[in-house]
């Protein structure tokens, strides 16, 4: 249905009380505009704007813009439609409204700069809205999932018409099933973000440098999605320069950060921008505009490569610029900070000053000044005793890699009879000696002997069944059995060990089980293992 403006007018007047229309100006209607719309301007001088929908589908679009556009205005800084008054007509409802300022954006035509991160940033400010308040307005939801399911419907729609060419269907199904692709939170979106929906002001009309973005059109396709929709017409129409102004106005001023695969969504939701204008032609039955949009989807296909092509070289080109600017930015971090970057670290390899351990890695080669000693598993602290155990003079710890280094024990251990070396080789008087476990008395594999503290022995107990291991750990606590038999308990933990007293069940293999532990400490003493 085509109406005319003076009828639009008369809807006008009738949907809000005191609009007396003074003058109207129809809009030319393209193919495939889903609304009929005419400017008004009454005898206040107020400008009026009023929409008609076209069909009964998008008459249901325009039913919760109203609950829409009141809350949209509370939440952000640019105007949006806000409805003042709606008179019901065949295909639903239309809506009117004040007419807001500002002129509709060629985004072809967008200059890099300014009024391309203002696009950025007005487009970031619609998806950090709270998803209930699109769940309030009653807008549908998709997630990541839904919404990549609902294009392959769409694609299969589209092939059973006969319209579109193979490649492109093949193109599409095999990046519609790439699923890494379709990892992205869904956001609030505005569902038609074009130039013509985008209102600019201009302080300088010789200046596009000088625009701001004043208000946002169109809000019958709001939806929870892909924030890469709105991206669809940008990424096809806009300059890489000025694309990479409005991404970068975007990131500053979004919550989360853009998924890697936002430029690759957008530029496949404009591709397949004419596959849904071709269903939509297909229903309403128009011949002529199936058969344009099947001319275009012709063309496309025989551009697609070379687009490809070109879009490789923008993406390369895009992500050369990102690393120099960021290694600018870390460059003038460190120099405010007196510190330098290091000289062998490669200038494309990121600078972590925290790089963790590598126990594998081969041994550095250097030297140990007179006295120190590198901290090791046997020496958690990093503590060397000073006097006779002290490195006297510098140690090549190389050796030509022929000399192989000592075992490292902790001073004052080792085999009955032998020296013990430090990591260096130099050697290490013996000291008291102190108790050292058989190893094969004990049921654990355990490489480093350990000992207990030197204690005195004037209060050790004598018993006639101590044997040699028994004399050097005389006076160290036994834990006895809650019946205060004397008995060593079993202690059953993971980390148990031949320095835990235990009894065993005579094969030597596995402690024996006792009764309840109470956990009560006494003085260790008579018989010994």
């Amino acid at each position: 249905m085509t109406r005319s403006p003076l009828f639009l007018a008369a809807l006008a007047s009738s949907a809000v009380p005191g609009l007396d229309p003074v003058t109207v100006e129809g809009v030319r209607r393209g193919p495939d505009d889903l609304f009929e719309v005419a400017y008004l301007r009454d005898t206040q001088d107020r400008r009026w704007v009023v929409r008609a929908p076209v069909s009964q589908a998008a008459g249901a679009m325009l039913e919760d813009v109203t609950t829409l556009g009141t809350l949209l205005s509370r939440r952000l800084d640019v105007a949006v439609p806000t409805v003042r008054g709606q008179v019901v007509v065949p295909e639903g409802r239309a809506v009117v409204y004040l007419r807001l300022p500002g002129r509709p954006l060629d985004f072809s035509a967008l200059p890099p700069g300014p009024l391309a991160g203002e696009v950025g940033r007005t487009l970031a400010r619609v998806h950090n809205l709270d998803h209930l308040l699109y769940d309030e307005s009653g807008r549908p939801a998709y997630d990541a999932e839904a919404h990549r399911r609902r294009q392959l419907s769409e694609l299969d729609r589209a092939a059973a018409t006969g319209h579109v060419p193979t490649a492109l269907l093949n193109r599409w199904e095999d990046l519609l099933e790439d699923v890494s692709l379709w990892r992205f939170a869904p956001c609030p979106i505005h569902g038609s973000f074009t130039g013509e929906n985008v209102l600019a002001g201009f302080s300088d009309d010789a200046d596009a440098s000088s625009g701001t973005v004043h208000g946002v059109l169109a809000w019958e396709e709001a939806r929870v999605g892909d924030p890469a929709d709105d991206f669809a017409e940008l990424v096809t129409l806009a300059s890489p320069d000025a694309l990479d102004s409005v991404l970068e106005g975007y990131a500053h001023e979004r919550h989360e950060r853009p998924d890697a695969g936002l430029v690759r969504r957008a530029r496949l939701a404009g591709e397949m921008a004419s596959v849904r204008l071709l269903l939509r032609a297909v229903s309403a039955g128009d011949v002529h505009r199936v058969d344009d949009l099947a001319e275009q989807l012709r063309e496309l296909d025989e551009t697609i490569e070379a687009d490809d092509r070109r879009h490789a070289d923008e993406d390369a080109a895009r992500e050369e610029r990102r690393r120099a600017e960021r290694a600018e930015a870390f460059a003038a971090a460190e120099a405010a900070a007196g510190r330098s970057r290091p000289e062998s670290l490669p200038d494309d390899a990121p600078w972590d000053a925290t790089v963790p351990h590598d126990p594998f890695a081969a041994p550095v080669t250097g030297t140990v000044a007179t006295g120190a000693v590198a901290q090791g598993p046997d020496d958690p602290d990093g503590v060397a005793a000073e006097g006779d155990g002290a490195v006297d003079g510098a140690v090549d710890l190389a050796a030509d890699g022929a000399a192989e280094a000592a075992p490292a024990t902790a001073a004052g251990l080792g085999d009955e009879g032998e020296g013990v070396g430090d990591r260096t080789g130099a050697a290490i008087p013996r000291t008291d000696e102190v108790a050292v476990v058989d190893r094969d008395d004990s049921p654990f594999e355990i490489d480093e002997a350990e000992a207990l503290p030197p204690v005195d022995d004037t209060n050790t107990d004598t018993d006639t069944d101590t044997d040699t291991d028994a004399d050097t750990d005389a006076d160290a606590a036994e834990v006895r059995d809650a019946d205060g038999t004397g008995d060593p308990v079993v202690d059953e933990h993971e980390g148990a060990s031949d320095f835990v007293p235990v009894r065993t069940d005579g094969s030597g293999d596995r402690p024996a089980r006792t009764g309840a532990v109470r956990g009560t400490k006494k003085n260790r003493g008579g018989r010994r293992r």
